[in-house]
């Protein structure tokens, strides 16, 4: 709730602080004593559009601070903004005309401040500040009232799932010709890659080879050499070895100490033997076909070709192939997902529209509801002629069903209902506020609302029936009402006095808290406009009737 309202060089007033309390808190004064001017003021700290001439003459600025008693509040966590013993909203004027916004010291912009101040705080009268000329906000308190949440978010689901649908099967079909040309382009390097038959180090064996054939006539002629010279040729080297062991043998029959070399000689002798048959067997391999080198080569070719397309080594364009098969599988399985995803859509969308239709029948039901009890209210705030309906017409299909929502007034008898937002402001759509306020009490999660002239063009029984409203209204919001009518003044819970005091710089606005005796002299005052005994007893009679 408004626990205190700071106001400092706001048009007549040059530094006041005002206090409220609970329950209803009623402001009283003569005209012109400045009531109005404190609404206005609210205003300015709750997000309304800022004028110039709101500075107080002569001076720099204005400074509005509304401190608010909570604990808790959606807004503040989404902004991110630190919280400990409640909220205080503040707003700065230049006689400039530039203003700055702060919600607890944080600067913020001034929708921002609006926004917030509109989940606070309801102003009825000659203000914008009135969450029931939204459309959206009536709409969503004739839900609340009818207990049609759980419809309204089982069509809000529903429309959600068809919206998600629609978006995967946008993407599905967007590009067709492009998703086809990928498609064939796949299966072509597919197929490319498969019918190539590579195997994973190929390439290096290949160059092996391709090495080996272009030095053919040098690797012959050395092995056919070394052939001769460990083997094939007189005096070979396998020759001599023989000697010298023959010759060796000779000397160990003399001494034996030679034993040893000999040993070493004679097993060398098999090892150049076997060495000189493999190298015989090997130079056979140096006869290979000439053409298998232009065989070689172009292997060798036809795999760089792949290379250039899918990735250098034959790892890469095997890893290129397994990559082309999976993205291939994708777009093929995406053609299943695309037809199941159009049979789940027409189901989905066939029970989005009877959801909605559902909730548009539970809305008519309820509207007829709310109609009746506000039109009752309004009879007997001294609007007997007055037309109250809740207009529900088609349209388009979104989260909260397929219906436009409006609320419909009429004051006078053959007038057509028009829509609130274009009623003619002032006491009379005050009154009308009260009637919906009170009828929709239990939904209506916005905890402070002020009623300025609500009292306008009234008397006797139908002012008695205001202060009973908005008593009644009390008890589930906090209330601040400016008001004329004695009757309305002797139902508050706080009554606050304004008054306009001259000065010699001008003119100054103050606020008392009434006392008990004080009430009774405000109130004789209003019902007379000067304190006698009769208006004394009067009110001392009207505020016996409040308890």
């Amino acid at each position: 709730m408004l626990r205190q309202l700071r106001i400092k060089d706001f048009a007549i007033i040059d530094d006041l602080m005002i206090r409220f309390e609970p329950g209803l808190n009623v402001l009283t004064g003569e005209t012109g004593a400045g009531k109005s001017i404190i609404v206005d003021a609210l205003g300015l700290a709750l997000g309304e559009r800022a004028q110039s001439d709101m500075v107080r003459t002569g001076k720099r600025e204005t400074v509005v601070e509304a401190f608010f008693e909570t604990t808790e509040h959606p807004m503040i966590d989404r902004l991110g903004i630190p919280m400990e013993e409640g909220i205080i909203l503040r707003r700065t004027l230049l006689s400039s005309g530039k203003s700055r916004a702060y919600i607890n010291d944080t600067m913020v912009n001034v929708q921002t401040l609006l926004e917030f101040g509109r989940s606070l705080v309801d102003i009825h009268g000659q203000h914008e500040h009135q969450s029931l000329l939204s459309t959206e906000n009536q709409r969503a308190l004739l839900d609340a009232y009818g207990k049609l949440i759980r419809e309204r978010l089982e069509v809000e689901r529903l429309f959600s799932a068809v919206q998600s649908m629609k978006k995967e099967i946008s993407h599905l079909t967007a590009n067709t010709r492009e998703k086809v040309q990928r498609i064939d382009l796949l299966m072509f390097q597919i197929q490319e890659i498969d019918s190539s038959s590579l195997k994973q180090g190929e390439k290096e064996v290949l160059g092996e080879e391709r090495n080996i054939l272009a030095n053919l006539a040098k690797l012959k002629e050395l092995t056919n050499a070394a052939y001769s010279v460990l083997y094939s040729e007189d005096g070979s080297l396998s020759e001599r070895l023989s000697s010298a062991v023959s010759m060796l043998r000779d000397v160990s029959q003399v001494d034996q100490g030679i034993a040893e070399i000999l040993a070493l000689l004679e097993s060398a002798k098999p090892l150049i033997e076997d060495a000189s048959s493999s190298l015989r067997s090997y130079r056979e391999r140096y006869d290979s076909d000439p053409d298998r080198l232009v065989v070689v080569e172009d292997r060798l070719d036809f795999i760089k070709r792949l290379e250039r397309k899918y990735g250098e080594g034959i790892d890469e364009i095997l890893r290129y192939r397994e990559d082309a098969d999976e993205e291939l599988r994708g777009l093929t399985l995406s053609d299943e997902r695309l037809k199941a995803l159009e049979g789940s859509l027409s189901l989905q969308e066939k029970l989005l529209y009877e959801k909605a239709a559902e909730l548009t029948d539970l809305r008519r039901k309820v509207s007829g509801r709310i109609a009746a009890v506000v039109k009752s209210i309004l009879k007997e705030l001294g609007m007997e002629k007055a037309e109250f309906t809740i207009e529900i017409k088609p349209d388009h299909l979104s989260s909260t069903g397929m219906d436009s929502v409006e609320f419909l007034f009429s004051a006078n008898e053959g007038e057509p209902p028009k829509p609130l937002r274009r009623t003619a402001s002032g006491g009379e759509l005050s009154r009308v506020m009260l009637a919906v306020k009170e009828t929709l009490a239990e939904v209506d999660r916005i905890p402070v609302l002020i009623f300025d002239e609500v009292d306008a063009g009234i008397g006797g029984r139908a002012a008695a029936s205001v202060g009973m409203r908005l008593k009644s209204l009390a008890r589930r919001h906090q209330v601040l009402c400016i008001t004329h009518l004695p009757h309305i003044a002797a139902m508050a819970d706080y009554h606050m006095v304004i008054e306009k005091i001259q000065k010699k710089d001008g003119v100054s606005v103050t606020v008392k808290e009434a006392s008990r005796e004080g009430r009774e002299e405000e109130i004789a005052r209003m019902l007379s406009g000067t304190i006698t005994d009769i208006s004394r007893k009067h009110a001392r009679e009207l505020l016996r009737g409040k308890k």
